[in-house]
Protein backbone atom coordinates (compact mmCIF):
# COMPACT_ATOMS: atom_id res chain seq x y z
CA UNK A 1 0.00 0.00 0.00
CA UNK A 2 1.61 3.23 -1.34
CA UNK A 3 0.46 6.11 0.93
CA UNK A 4 -0.34 10.02 -0.37
CA UNK A 5 0.43 12.11 2.61
CA UNK A 6 0.59 12.47 6.50
CA UNK A 7 -1.85 14.25 8.81
CA UNK A 8 -1.16 15.27 11.83
CA UNK A 9 -4.11 16.09 13.60
CA UNK A 10 -4.39 17.76 17.11
CA UNK A 11 -7.17 16.52 19.42
CA UNK A 12 -8.17 19.57 21.35
CA UNK A 13 -7.67 18.39 24.67
CA UNK A 14 -5.33 19.54 26.91
CA UNK A 15 -5.66 18.12 30.62
CA UNK A 16 -4.47 14.35 31.45
CA UNK A 17 -4.63 11.76 34.16
CA UNK A 18 -1.24 11.42 34.35
CA UNK A 19 1.31 14.14 35.87
CA UNK A 20 4.57 13.76 34.41
CA UNK A 21 7.66 15.51 35.51
CA UNK A 22 8.81 16.09 32.01
CA UNK A 23 5.74 16.69 30.06
CA UNK A 24 5.98 19.75 27.35
CA UNK A 25 2.50 20.69 27.57
CA UNK A 26 2.79 21.36 32.02
CA UNK A 27 6.35 23.01 31.51
CA UNK A 28 4.66 25.66 29.45
CA UNK A 29 1.38 26.09 31.40
CA UNK A 30 -1.21 25.01 28.75
CA UNK A 31 -2.65 22.38 30.67
CA UNK A 32 -6.61 23.32 30.59
CA UNK A 33 -9.67 21.44 32.45
CA UNK A 34 -12.71 21.08 30.95
CA UNK A 35 -14.21 18.79 27.84
CA UNK A 36 -12.91 19.02 24.70
CA UNK A 37 -14.78 20.81 22.15
CA UNK A 38 -15.48 19.76 18.65
CA UNK A 39 -16.94 21.92 16.31
CA UNK A 40 -17.83 19.11 12.86
CA UNK A 41 -18.94 15.43 13.87
CA UNK A 42 -17.21 12.22 12.55
CA UNK A 43 -19.09 11.89 9.46
CA UNK A 44 -18.29 15.69 8.97
CA UNK A 45 -14.61 15.41 9.52
CA UNK A 46 -14.49 11.87 7.58
CA UNK A 47 -15.92 13.76 4.29
CA UNK A 48 -13.19 16.15 4.96
CA UNK A 49 -10.18 13.89 4.90
CA UNK A 50 -11.83 11.64 1.91
CA UNK A 51 -9.09 9.98 0.22
CA UNK A 52 -10.92 11.47 -2.81
CA UNK A 53 -9.95 15.04 -1.35
CA UNK A 54 -6.24 14.22 0.19
CA UNK A 55 -5.55 12.31 -3.27
CA UNK A 56 -5.13 8.69 -1.92
CA UNK A 57 -4.74 6.62 1.52
CA UNK A 58 -2.93 8.85 4.54
CA UNK A 59 -1.22 8.24 7.59
CA UNK A 60 -2.96 10.23 10.25
CA UNK A 61 -1.85 10.97 13.16
CA UNK A 62 -3.77 11.49 16.21
CA UNK A 63 -2.13 13.32 19.10
CA UNK A 64 -3.65 15.76 21.81
CA UNK A 65 -1.85 17.77 23.92
CA UNK A 66 -2.71 16.29 27.24
CA UNK A 67 -4.13 12.47 26.51
CA UNK A 68 -5.28 12.03 23.28
CA UNK A 69 -8.13 9.66 24.41
CA UNK A 70 -9.80 11.48 27.24
CA UNK A 71 -12.40 12.90 24.76
CA UNK A 72 -15.56 10.02 24.99
CA UNK A 73 -15.80 11.28 20.87
CA UNK A 74 -12.84 9.88 20.22
CA UNK A 75 -13.91 6.28 19.35
CA UNK A 76 -15.92 7.71 16.51
CA UNK A 77 -13.54 9.89 15.26
CA UNK A 78 -11.26 7.33 14.86
CA UNK A 79 -13.68 4.67 13.61
CA UNK A 80 -14.95 7.00 10.67
CA UNK A 81 -11.45 7.99 9.76
CA UNK A 82 -10.66 3.72 9.06
CA UNK A 83 -13.48 3.59 7.61
CA UNK A 84 -12.59 5.91 5.07
CA UNK A 85 -9.32 4.07 4.11
CA UNK A 86 -6.74 5.62 6.21
CA UNK A 87 -3.91 4.44 8.41
CA UNK A 88 -4.18 5.50 12.12
CA UNK A 89 -1.62 5.56 14.46
CA UNK A 90 -3.06 6.86 18.06
CA UNK A 91 -0.53 8.70 21.01
CA UNK A 92 -1.94 7.57 24.10
CA UNK A 93 -0.61 6.80 27.59
CA UNK A 94 -2.26 3.69 27.53
CA UNK A 95 -4.07 3.96 30.68
CA UNK A 96 -8.18 4.32 29.67
CA UNK A 97 -9.60 0.78 29.69
CA UNK A 98 -12.73 1.46 28.64
CA UNK A 99 -11.99 3.62 25.41
CA UNK A 100 -9.11 0.44 24.50
CA UNK A 101 -12.31 -1.50 25.02
CA UNK A 102 -14.82 0.14 22.92
CA UNK A 103 -11.93 0.69 20.33
CA UNK A 104 -11.36 -3.33 20.41
CA UNK A 105 -14.98 -3.93 19.36
CA UNK A 106 -14.77 -2.23 15.88
CA UNK A 107 -14.15 -4.56 12.87
CA UNK A 108 -10.99 -6.64 12.54
CA UNK A 109 -10.17 -5.27 9.12
CA UNK A 110 -10.35 -2.04 10.37
CA UNK A 111 -8.12 -2.59 13.18
CA UNK A 112 -5.60 -3.88 10.85
CA UNK A 113 -4.91 -0.49 9.74
CA UNK A 114 -4.44 1.03 13.30
CA UNK A 115 -1.64 1.44 15.61
CA UNK A 116 -1.22 3.27 18.67
CA UNK A 117 2.29 4.82 20.06
CA UNK A 118 2.16 3.85 23.66
CA UNK A 119 3.66 6.48 25.52
CA UNK A 120 5.46 4.58 28.30
CA UNK A 121 5.83 6.72 31.33
CA UNK A 122 7.22 4.25 33.70
CA UNK A 123 8.12 5.96 37.14
CA UNK A 124 4.62 7.95 36.61
CA UNK A 125 2.92 4.24 36.21
CA UNK A 126 5.03 2.65 38.52
CA UNK A 127 3.93 5.33 41.30
CA UNK A 128 0.47 5.15 40.44
CA UNK A 129 0.31 1.20 41.00
CA UNK A 130 -0.75 1.50 37.29
CA UNK A 131 1.76 -0.94 35.56
CA UNK A 132 -0.28 -3.86 35.17
CA UNK A 133 -3.02 -1.96 33.68
CA UNK A 134 -1.44 -0.20 30.70
CA UNK A 135 0.60 -3.74 30.01
CA UNK A 136 -3.47 -5.62 29.83
CA UNK A 137 -4.60 -2.28 27.30
CA UNK A 138 -1.53 -3.00 25.16
CA UNK A 139 -2.09 -6.76 24.70
CA UNK A 140 -6.08 -6.01 24.40
CA UNK A 141 -5.06 -3.94 21.24
CA UNK A 142 -2.93 -6.27 19.78
CA UNK A 143 -5.08 -9.19 20.69
CA UNK A 144 -7.47 -7.17 18.52
CA UNK A 145 -5.23 -6.76 15.55
CA UNK A 146 -3.79 -3.35 15.86
CA UNK A 147 0.17 -2.84 15.32
CA UNK A 148 1.10 -0.87 18.49
CA UNK A 149 4.76 1.00 19.32
CA UNK A 150 6.23 1.03 22.69
CA UNK A 151 8.04 4.92 23.24
CA UNK A 152 9.33 5.77 26.35
CA UNK A 153 11.35 9.40 27.22
CA UNK A 154 14.31 9.23 28.62
CA UNK A 155 15.17 11.53 31.51
CA UNK A 156 17.86 11.70 34.22
CA UNK A 157 15.18 10.43 36.94
CA UNK A 158 14.89 6.99 35.02
CA UNK A 159 19.04 6.12 34.95
CA UNK A 160 18.78 4.17 37.71
CA UNK A 161 15.76 2.54 36.62
CA UNK A 162 17.37 1.26 33.23
CA UNK A 163 17.64 -2.63 34.65
CA UNK A 164 14.14 -2.85 35.93
CA UNK A 165 12.60 -1.12 32.54
CA UNK A 166 14.75 -3.10 30.24
CA UNK A 167 13.72 -6.54 31.62
CA UNK A 168 9.99 -5.12 31.74
CA UNK A 169 9.96 -4.86 28.63
CA UNK A 170 11.48 -7.92 27.26
CA UNK A 171 8.90 -9.51 29.65
CA UNK A 172 5.75 -7.67 28.98
CA UNK A 173 6.68 -6.24 24.97
CA UNK A 174 9.35 -8.93 23.62
CA UNK A 175 11.62 -6.28 22.97
CA UNK A 176 13.06 -2.96 24.25
CA UNK A 177 11.18 0.16 24.21
CA UNK A 178 11.82 2.68 21.31
CA UNK A 179 13.25 6.01 22.88
CA UNK A 180 12.66 9.80 22.15
CA UNK A 181 14.63 12.79 23.29
CA UNK A 182 13.57 15.09 26.01
CA UNK A 183 13.70 18.49 25.52
CA UNK A 184 13.32 21.50 26.90
CA UNK A 185 10.67 23.06 25.32
CA UNK A 186 11.24 26.33 27.56
CA UNK A 187 14.47 26.71 25.51
CA UNK A 188 14.45 28.50 22.20
CA UNK A 189 17.06 26.05 20.98
CA UNK A 190 14.76 22.96 22.82
CA UNK A 191 18.06 21.58 23.87
CA UNK A 192 17.77 18.20 25.69
CA UNK A 193 15.86 18.02 29.08
CA UNK A 194 19.12 16.56 31.18
CA UNK A 195 21.84 18.02 33.00
CA UNK A 196 24.39 15.73 31.19
CA UNK A 197 25.84 16.86 28.07
CA UNK A 198 24.24 15.49 24.83
CA UNK A 199 27.44 12.85 24.72
CA UNK A 200 26.74 11.12 28.35
CA UNK A 201 22.78 11.45 27.39
CA UNK A 202 23.41 9.14 24.12
CA UNK A 203 25.71 6.78 26.33
CA UNK A 204 23.15 6.52 28.65
CA UNK A 205 20.36 5.49 26.49
CA UNK A 206 22.31 4.22 23.76
CA UNK A 207 21.92 0.57 25.12
CA UNK A 208 18.54 -0.04 23.88
CA UNK A 209 19.56 0.05 20.76
CA UNK A 210 16.16 2.05 19.24
CA UNK A 211 15.96 2.97 15.95
CA UNK A 212 14.62 6.32 16.65
CA UNK A 213 16.62 7.33 19.36
CA UNK A 214 19.74 6.81 16.83
CA UNK A 215 17.72 8.87 14.06
CA UNK A 216 16.92 11.66 16.30
CA UNK A 217 20.38 12.02 17.23
CA UNK A 218 21.45 12.45 13.92
CA UNK A 219 18.74 15.09 13.79
CA UNK A 220 19.20 17.30 17.27
CA UNK A 221 19.71 20.67 16.56
CA UNK A 222 20.40 20.14 12.79
CA UNK A 223 18.65 23.36 10.96
CA UNK A 224 17.14 21.53 8.05
CA UNK A 225 17.91 23.97 5.27
CA UNK A 226 16.70 21.53 2.45
CA UNK A 227 13.77 22.08 0.21
CA UNK A 228 11.00 20.42 2.55
CA UNK A 229 7.52 19.46 1.36
CA UNK A 230 6.03 19.53 4.55
CA UNK A 231 2.72 21.24 3.51
CA UNK A 232 2.72 19.78 0.02
CA UNK A 233 2.39 15.85 1.39
CA UNK A 234 1.63 16.56 5.08
CA UNK A 235 -0.75 18.75 6.69
CA UNK A 236 -1.31 19.50 10.33
CA UNK A 237 -5.26 19.99 10.97
CA UNK A 238 -7.15 20.91 14.47
CA UNK A 239 -9.88 18.33 15.10
CA UNK A 240 -11.98 21.11 16.95
CA UNK A 241 -12.43 23.33 14.52
CA UNK A 242 -10.84 22.72 11.00
CA UNK A 243 -7.83 24.53 11.27
CA UNK A 244 -4.87 23.81 9.33
CA UNK A 245 -1.23 24.47 8.42
CA UNK A 246 1.75 22.68 6.57
CA UNK A 247 3.00 21.70 9.57
CA UNK A 248 3.56 21.83 13.45
CA UNK A 249 5.98 24.67 13.23
CA UNK A 250 4.47 26.90 10.88
CA UNK A 251 1.24 28.90 10.52
CA UNK A 252 -2.30 28.29 10.22
CA UNK A 253 -3.49 29.22 6.23
CA UNK A 254 -7.02 27.55 5.89
CA UNK A 255 -9.80 25.88 7.80
CA UNK A 256 -10.40 21.92 5.93
CA UNK A 257 -13.74 21.66 7.40
CA UNK A 258 -15.85 24.42 6.78
CA UNK A 259 -16.54 24.07 3.11
CA UNK A 260 -15.32 20.15 1.79
CA UNK A 261 -16.06 20.91 -1.44
CA UNK A 262 -13.04 23.27 -1.83
CA UNK A 263 -10.15 22.00 -2.81
CA UNK A 264 -7.46 22.04 0.08
CA UNK A 265 -4.12 24.24 -0.12
CA UNK A 266 -1.19 21.88 -0.45
CA UNK A 267 1.73 24.35 -0.06
CA UNK A 268 5.32 23.35 0.76
CA UNK A 269 7.49 24.55 3.96
CA UNK A 270 10.21 24.97 1.09
CA UNK A 271 13.05 26.75 3.04
CA UNK A 272 11.22 28.71 5.24
CA UNK A 273 11.12 26.27 8.49
CA UNK A 274 10.52 27.92 11.67
CA UNK A 275 11.76 25.57 13.83
CA UNK A 276 15.51 25.50 15.00
CA UNK A 277 15.17 21.76 13.99
CA UNK A 278 13.13 18.88 13.16
CA UNK A 279 12.58 17.50 16.51
CA UNK A 280 9.15 15.64 14.99
CA UNK A 281 11.36 14.41 11.98
CA UNK A 282 10.84 10.95 13.00
CA UNK A 283 8.01 10.65 11.59
CA UNK A 284 8.21 13.65 8.60
CA UNK A 285 11.81 13.27 7.74
CA UNK A 286 11.50 9.24 7.64
CA UNK A 287 8.41 9.51 5.29
CA UNK A 288 10.33 11.23 3.17
CA UNK A 289 9.59 14.93 3.61
CA UNK A 290 13.17 15.65 2.17
CA UNK A 291 13.72 13.77 -0.59
CA UNK A 292 17.76 14.14 -0.59
CA UNK A 293 17.87 12.76 2.87
CA UNK A 294 18.67 9.18 3.34
CA UNK A 295 16.46 8.12 6.69
CA UNK A 296 14.79 5.28 8.23
CA UNK A 297 11.41 4.47 7.42
CA UNK A 298 8.77 4.96 9.57
CA UNK A 299 7.87 1.73 10.29
CA UNK A 300 11.97 1.20 11.36
CA UNK A 301 10.89 3.98 13.57
CA UNK A 302 8.10 1.71 15.31
CA UNK A 303 8.37 -1.55 14.71
CA UNK A 304 10.56 -4.01 16.79
CA UNK A 305 11.63 -7.25 16.33
CA UNK A 306 10.23 -9.31 19.22
CA UNK A 307 12.69 -12.21 20.72
CA UNK A 308 9.89 -15.03 19.45
CA UNK A 309 10.53 -13.47 15.86
CA UNK A 310 7.25 -11.60 15.91
CA UNK A 311 6.74 -7.99 15.37
CA UNK A 312 4.81 -4.85 16.51
CA UNK A 313 3.41 -3.87 13.28
CA UNK A 314 1.47 -6.23 11.22
CA UNK A 315 2.13 -6.87 7.62
CA UNK A 316 -0.16 -4.62 5.84
CA UNK A 317 -0.01 -1.60 8.63
CA UNK A 318 3.85 -2.01 8.22
CA UNK A 319 4.04 -1.74 4.42
CA UNK A 320 2.24 1.25 4.71
CA UNK A 321 4.44 2.80 7.02
CA UNK A 322 7.36 1.58 5.24
CA UNK A 323 6.11 4.72 2.23
CA UNK A 324 8.66 7.32 0.94
CA UNK A 325 6.24 9.89 0.17
CA UNK A 326 8.96 11.07 -3.02
CA UNK A 327 7.91 7.50 -4.47
CA UNK A 328 4.03 9.03 -4.40
CA UNK A 329 4.22 12.64 -5.04
CA UNK A 330 5.66 15.33 -7.62
CA UNK A 331 9.62 16.13 -6.66
CA UNK A 332 9.99 19.36 -8.10
CA UNK A 333 13.23 20.10 -10.42
CA UNK A 334 15.26 23.32 -9.66
CA UNK A 335 12.95 25.65 -11.99
CA UNK A 336 9.77 25.02 -9.71
CA UNK A 337 11.56 25.51 -6.48
CA UNK A 338 12.87 28.84 -7.27
CA UNK A 339 8.97 30.04 -8.84
CA UNK A 340 7.80 29.29 -5.46
CA UNK A 341 10.43 30.58 -3.32
CA UNK A 342 9.57 33.83 -5.74
CA UNK A 343 5.92 33.67 -4.91
CA UNK A 344 6.28 32.75 -0.99
CA UNK A 345 8.73 35.74 -0.70
CA UNK A 346 6.22 38.43 -2.38
CA UNK A 347 3.25 37.02 -0.72
CA UNK A 348 5.19 37.29 2.58
CA UNK A 349 5.93 41.14 1.63
CA UNK A 350 2.15 41.57 0.75
CA UNK A 351 0.92 40.35 3.67
CA UNK A 352 3.94 43.12 5.66
CA UNK A 353 2.36 45.71 3.75
CA UNK A 354 -1.16 44.80 4.52
CA UNK A 355 -0.38 44.64 8.20
CA UNK A 356 1.67 48.07 8.12
CA UNK A 357 -0.81 50.48 8.81
CA UNK A 358 -2.23 48.23 11.94
CA UNK A 359 1.01 47.79 13.41
CA UNK A 360 1.85 51.19 13.10
CA UNK A 361 -1.67 52.29 15.37
CA UNK A 362 -0.76 48.98 17.53
CA UNK A 363 2.84 50.98 18.35
CA UNK A 364 1.07 54.62 18.76
CA UNK A 365 -0.92 53.27 21.56
CA UNK A 366 1.87 51.62 22.98
CA UNK A 367 3.52 54.45 22.79
CA UNK A 368 1.07 56.74 24.12
CA UNK A 369 0.50 54.37 27.13
CA UNK A 370 3.95 54.92 28.05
Amino acid sequence: MKIKRMIAINVPIKNCNLKCHYCYITAQNQVETGAAVFQYKPDHVARCLSQERLGGPCIINMTGGGETLIPPEMPAYIKALLKEGHYLEIVTNGTLKKRFQEIAAFPRELLLRLEFKFSFHYLELKARNMLDDFVDNVNLMRRSGCSFTIECTPTDELDEYIPELKQFCLKNFGAYCQLTIARDDLTDSKKILSAKTFDEYCKTWDQFDSTMFSFKKELFLRKCTEFCYAGCWSLYVDLGTGRAKPCYGQMYNQNIFENPENEIIFEPVGKHCRQPYCYNGHAYLALGMIPELDTPTYADIRNRICEDSSEWEQADLKEAFSTKLYDTNEVWDDKKKQLYERKYLLRTIKTAIYDLPELKEKLKKAIVRK
